[in-house]
């Protein structure tokens, strides 16, 4: 722990101003693998400087495609077409990138070459069967260490064939590596999921010119189609907005306007959550950018009160969920969060981090196997907390110490430059009380 950073968070001001949120992190991962297997030079228009989506376009340099950076949140991308991938000198490395290791598997499975995708420790123990099972029912030939985790050895040369695929979870990355994988395969593959999820993948193969069906719960696409070349406007990340609409909806005085958050209906299940909790948030000037729906986020403080979180909502906010257990703790009355298990898989055991983090700082939480029961409205006090090297864990807590009546040290915070640069800047211009150690 000792050569890790750790952040002190203490009560800061009311949050006041306009916010700049880094572009998203999964339009930038895609805009940049589609980018490369199009035939013609597209421009990416706010890209995400973090590191993993940083490490995706490092992998795509490896493989043989020119990207230019002329300016930071800029990328000029020369596509090779579908089959212009060179096969790689070395180990792919995906850094911390869940997302892009998971997607990587599906685009490399139909490759000529052999490779071999790493990552960092954290996404060296997650689970990877739940994409290379689908992928071997294609004809994809990964192996994975023998628990299922990476390093993925992906073997070239494979035929692959299109299939109907009932997703036994409901995953966008799952889906998104059998649809990469689908550009590839001899034939029709259709994927139908158990609950909706994010469709950015569809979207942009879409925008990217595939024809694609697709509607909530499931997609379709015929192999063998060509990607042409288009420019796309990355939308702010809502994932890293959720942070500050929830510092603002519980830090008395605050009035924050957040520019141009993406607002992928799959991906705002925490606004419904929130405004079911009281808050007072309201969308202004709405657009649409790289085939994303956008807009303002105008969020003033209002007294939250506990609620039942709706488990349809659960799929939408999975990422959202830490943020979410601040609100919580923040709010009347008892929060009750079901249907969540997928949150024992992320970065970390993000229900066990955040119940056990929140209890250090006084608060009572039930933990389930598959959720929590957050009794609110108590004092927040001192305390240290264990992030676990997850970003989200360590933003959250940021927010609960603004909130506390002491002081809490957030350990292992390294890794919020994965997802949120700059996230202890601009928490600090808006009003935070947060310090680097």
């Amino acid at each position: 722990m000792s050569n890790a950073q750790y952040w002190i968070a203490r009560k800061g001001q009311p949050l006041q101003g306009s916010l700049v949120i880094p572009g998203d992190k999964s339009v930038s991962h895609r805009a940049v693998m589609f980018a490369a297997l199009a035939d013609g030079t597209s421009t990416i228009e706010g890209f995400l400087e973090g590191e993993d989506t940083r490490a995706t376009a490092r992998i795509f340099s490896q493989l043989g495609v020119r990207i230019e950076t002329p300016s930071a949140s800029r990328r000029i991308v020369h596509g090779v077409g579908i089959d212009g991938l060179q096969a790689p000198t070395a180990p792919l490395d995906c850094g911390n990138a869940g997302t892009g290791m998971r997607l990587l598997s599906g685009l490399l499975a139909g490759q000529r070459f052999d490779c071999t995708l790493v990552g960092d420790e954290s996404l060296s123990g997650r689970p990877m069967r739940r994409v290379t099972g689908p992928l071997a029912l294609m004809g994809a030939r990964i192996d994975t260490e023998d628990d299922g985790t990476p390093p993925l050895h992906v073997h070239g040369g494979q035929p692959l064939r299109g299939i109907e695929f009932a997703s036994p979870v409901a995953s966008a990355q799952v889906k998104s590596a059998v649809l990469l994988a689908a550009l590839y395969a001899e034939g029709e593959t259709s994927v139908v999921e158990p609950h909706p999820t994010r469709d950015y993948t569809e979207r942009m193969l879409a925008a990217f010119g595939v024809d694609i069906e697709y509607a909530p719960g499931k997609a379709r696409l015929r192999g063998g189609q060509r990607l042409r070349a288009t420019d796309i406007v990355v939308p702010a990340d809502f994932s890293s907005a959720a942070f500050f609409l929830v510092a603002a909806s519980i830090i008395p005085g605050s009035e924050l306007r957040l520019c141009q958050v993406g607002l992928n209906p799959r991906r705002t299940g925490l606004l419904h959550a929130l405004r079911l909790m009281g808050a007072d948030i309201r969308e202004e000037n709405p657009a649409e950018q790289g085939g994303e729906p956008v807009a303002d986020l105008v969020v003033r403080y209002a007294p939250l009160k506990g609620a039942r979180i709706p488990e349809a909502l659960v799929p939408d906010m999975i990422d959202e969920f830490p943020a979410l257990f601040v609100a919580a703790a923040a709010a009347q009355g008892q929060t009750v969060v079901t249907g969540a298990a997928e949150l024992r898989v992320k970065e970390s055991d993000r229900l066990a981090a955040m119940a056990t983090g929140l209890r250090a700082l006084g608060m009572q939480v039930d933990e389930t196997e598959d959720g929590a029961t957050l009794h609110g409205g108590a004092v927040l006090g001192s305390g240290t907390i264990e992030s676990h090297g997850d970003h989200r864990i360590a933003m959250a807590f940021a927010i609960a110490g603004q909130i506390s009546g002491g002081e809490v040290r957030i350990n292992d915070v390294d890794n919020v430059a994965t997802s949120f640069p700059g996230f202890d800047a601009l928490a600090g211009g808006a009003g935070f009380s947060l310090s680097t150690g």
